[in-house]
């Protein structure tokens, strides 16, 4: 166990609040220093056909159980689409923190019972004063869950520059699209070759999947999910680093090695000067563009995409993918296939 510094805390007859302001230390997380409020009340019982009803027994408590009702307020969102681990139209607070809800309520409730004549009925709700206008800088949208953000957690320790809100995201963004009963998923290395393929090709938003560096994850994840098709969308450097089979897409897992590009590039067929000096991966794609005419730039490219293509089929077991690379102006240049 661990104490948590309060911002706040109160009481009016039945009806108890308390808050802490968030510290997601080195994390980027856009609800670092947003006040988290919860409101405790004492109220009438429910029963089961109405409430949100958790039993707790405990043999060393004279009340064996409770009933607990856990609700969202101001800022915390709702799930409206199917897919993710809460039903739909209940707020966004995922099951970890209701279990970590249930065990600190469970505990005051034992605290207390030498002054409770009865087992009570409890109403917690949960309150992000800034939530709804943080949620707009986040993917609930995409999630489906509308009016303030969701109540994550796993432990309640934040890890620093941890993955596990990424690949949290990226799974429940694929639960979404497989309950809407899409067939084919779309990962894209970041939001401007997202954009592109919308423009392209229109499919659905759920269909969007916005997995950042984290490639070999999100395959593995669609072809868990079933889904019979990944499109691949990245601009030049990522597309490059996967056509050269990095799991791990991100530049402090490494830069691109420019000599080892140029060989791998010139192993494909592409004709590169030798001596030819190039200090990033851009330069190599501009030097490309600029050295064909016509467009007939789109073969050497079109057998990155498909270098890609071939190392993303490995990690899904066989399930179809096309690549797609995206130009620096947000213009799909070529494809796969």
């Amino acid at each position: 166990k661990f104490r948590i510094r309060g911002s706040g805390a109160r009481g009016q007859g039945k009806t108890a609040w308390a808050s802490v302001i968030k510290d997601a230390g080195d994390d980027p997380d856009v609800t670092h220093g947003a006040e988290i409020v919860a409101e405790a009340r004492i109220v009438k019982k429910r029963g089961s056909e109405e409430a949100r009803k958790q039993k707790r027994t405990d043999e060393l408590s004279s009340l064996p159980t409770f009933e607990l009702i856990i609700k969202g307020g101001e800022g915390v969102g709702t799930v409206t689409r199917p897919g993710l681990s809460i039903p739909v139209g209940e707020p966004a607070i995922n099951p970890v923190p209701r279990k970590m809800i249930e065990e600190a309520v469970g505990e005051a409730v034992d605290s207390g019972r030498g002054m409770l004549q009865r087992a009570p009925a409890i109403e917690i709700t949960i309150i992000v004063p800034q939530g709804e206008k943080l949620a707009k800088k986040t993917l609930n949208h995409r999630l489906g869950i509308v009016g303030g953000i969701s109540i994550l957690g796993t432990t309640g320790i934040v890890k620093p520059v941890s993955t596990e809100a990424w690949t949290a995201t990226i799974a429940s963004s694929m639960d979404v699209a497989q309950a809407t009963g899409l067939a084919e998923i779309v990962l894209s290395a970041g939001r401007s070759s997202e954009k592109s393929h919308m423009n392209a090709y229109n499919l659905p938003e759920e269909a969007y999947v916005l997995m950042g560096d984290y490639l070999e994850y999100s395959l593995r994840e669609a072809a868990m999910h079933g889904f019979e098709k990944v499109h691949l969308c990245a601009q030049w450097a990522k597309m490059l680093k996967i056509a050269m089979a990095t799991p791990q897409t991100h530049v402090r897992f490494g830069a691109i090695d420019i000599t080892k590009a140029v060989e791998f590039l010139s192993s494909l067929g592409m004709n590169i000067p030798e001596g030819k000096d190039f200090n990033t991966a851009r330069e190599i794609f501009d030097y490309i563009i600029d050295a064909s005419a016509g467009g007939i730039h789109e073969l050497p490219l079109r057998k990155i995409c498909r270098s890609a293509k071939k190392y993303a089929e490995t990690i899904t077991g066989g399930v179809p993918v096309a690549s797609y690379l995206v130009s620096y102006k947000g213009e799909i240049v070529v494809a796969s296939e």
